[in-house]
């Protein structure tokens, strides 16, 4: 089983992680042993979401177990502070565990000097370069979604591309599924439903 943190935090914007959790929980409808999400605020207690949805995690960040992954959702607050889930995200990195951080949490990436050396985008190149730690600017690429094999960055426009990213680094589905999913999403064709119905 693949276990999955998501890090929970005020203000953390709704539709950035949306498609990600559903699929998730498809996958799981499937096979219940698929993967298991876990909820992590930085002290455990319930955070007020973008949209005003109150979220009550299951634990804190220090109280996680070994986890396959970190999902890290954009937030109105990333220019400061998250040390725990940044430090968290660094020794998962560096053991090469994926990251997938999106909007605002790239930019709490880029204050740690995560993004110095590999390839990685946002929600715009200038976005980033206000943080002033950052040092990745020749590695920043005009897309959507990236992902360099560990560590995935979207900008906030792009959740459906980066639940993609997430899903196929993690093996979540086979990549037919994947294909299929991604295609439903971004045209709303038919024949995308029928491939995933029969599926």
């Amino acid at each position: 089983m693949t276990t999955i943190a998501l890090y929970a935090t005020d203000t953390m914007a709704d539709w950035e992680y949306g498609y990600l959790t559903a699929g998730l929980a498809m996958a799981r409808e499937q096979d219940p042993d698929a993967n298991r999400l876990i909820v992590a605020s930085e002290t455990g207690e319930a955070v007020t979401t973008m949209g005003g949805l109150r979220i009550t995690p299951d634990l804190a960040l220090a109280d996680l177990p070994s986890v396959d992954a970190l999902i890290l959702p954009g937030a109105a607050t990333w220019n400061v502070g998250h040390d725990a889930a940044l430090g968290l995200a660094a020794e998962l990195v560096a053991a090469g565990t994926p990251v997938a951080a999106i909007c605002g949490a790239t930019y709490g990436l880029a204050r740690t000097g995560l993004l110095d050396a590999r390839p990685h985008t946002s929600n715009a190149a200038d976005f980033l370069t206000q943080a002033t730690e950052y040092r990745g600017a020749e590695y920043y690429r005009e897309e959507k979604a990236v992902s360099d094999g560990t560590v995935i960055t979207a900008g906030a426009t792009a959740p459906i591309e980066f639940a993609k990213l997430v899903f196929e680094r993690l093996n979540v589905f086979p990549q037919p599924i994947v294909d299929a999913w991604y295609g439903l999403y971004t045209t709303g064709e038919r024949k995308y439903y029928d491939q995933l119905a029969g599926a």
